[in-house]
Order: structure tokens, then C-alpha cells, then sequence
């Protein structure tokens, strides 16, 4: 198996994808691996996290601006120690989640991926996109896609 040297991860807070940040975590502890953990955000008004959170309801917290994502990438950051990565680097990035990661793979030349299985059959993947599959299918570098929830 390729010893991968950066692994970048994707967190949005929820709590299947900090299943997929320690999964990720362990494999950059074993691989002596930089892990960077990204949370992609949109810079939101008020109005426009109102009009979310109608529409996608427990889905609302992926677009309620910066604010959250310091706490979420110290939670990720938290976690990914404790499962052994020992070289972790936190990355907000502004955008939707699939380009901001895709670019970012690239910026950082990372030869992994991971994400996390979630939204691959929710009626928000189906209607927004599903991230698991769209990173697999336009990604250059490996991706695993860590199965979160049943």
C-alpha cells in the first residue's frame, strides 16, 4: 500500500464527518503523514441563514457562515489528535465543498482525500449534490469515502 505523505480532510461539523476526520487521522498517524482537515464555508447574512435553515432544516448548519468553523476545525483538530495524527493543519476554506476541497487537494499536492459517506442517499444530496461522489469522480488523487452512518 502507497504510504501517503498528505492527507486532506473535509468536516462540515456533523458528526459522521468527524468519523471521517479519526478515520483519516489514524491513517496519517501510521503514515506519518501531514493531515489537513478544511471546512468549507459561504460567508452568509442573516437572512440568507433564515432562508436555509426553512429549507434544509437539520442540513442548515453547512451554510451559516464563518462563525462556526473556527470551533469546528478546534473539534476536528481535537479529535484527529487523539486518534494519532501528529502533524495537523486546520483549513478554512470559502466556497462549496467540493471545489474548495479539489482545490485545495491540488494547492497542497495531497495524494488523499477522505471523506465521509454522508449525503450519498439524502434527499439534500439528491437535490444540492452529493459530496462523497462528486470529489470521487473529479478528484486526480486517491479518495476514500469512510462509511459514517448505516
Amino acid at each position: 500500500m502507497t504510504a501517503y505523505r498528505t492527507i486532506v480532510v473535509g468536516t462540515d461539523g456533523s458528526d459522521s464527518s468527524y468519523v471521517a476526520v479519526e478515520k483519516a487521522a489514524a491513517l496519517a498517524g501510521v503514515s506519518d503523514a501531514a493531515l489537513i482537515v478544511a471546512c468549507a464555508f459561504y460567508p452568509t447574512d442573516d437572512r440568507d441563514v433564515a432562508a436555509a435553515a426553512d429549507v434544509l432544516k437539520d442540513e442548515a448548519y453547512q451554510v451559516r457562515g464563518s462563525a462556526p468553523t473556527n470551533e469546528i476545525l478546534r473539534v476536528a483538530r481535537d479529535k484527529a489528535t487523539a486518534a494519532g495524527a501528529k502533524n495537523i493543519i486546520e483549513r478554512p476554506v470559502v466556497g462549496e465543498p467540493v471545489d474548495s476541497l479539489l482545490n485545495l487537494v491540488r494547492e497542497v499536492d495531497a495524494d488523499l482525500l477522505v471523506v465521509g459517506n454522508r449525503g450519498l442517499n439524502t434527499l439534500a444530496g439528491r437535490l444540492l449534490g452529493s459530496v462523497p461522489s462528486d470529489v470521487a469522480r473529479k478528484s486526480r488523487s486517491d479518495v476514500l469515502i469512510v462509511h459514517t452512518v448505516r
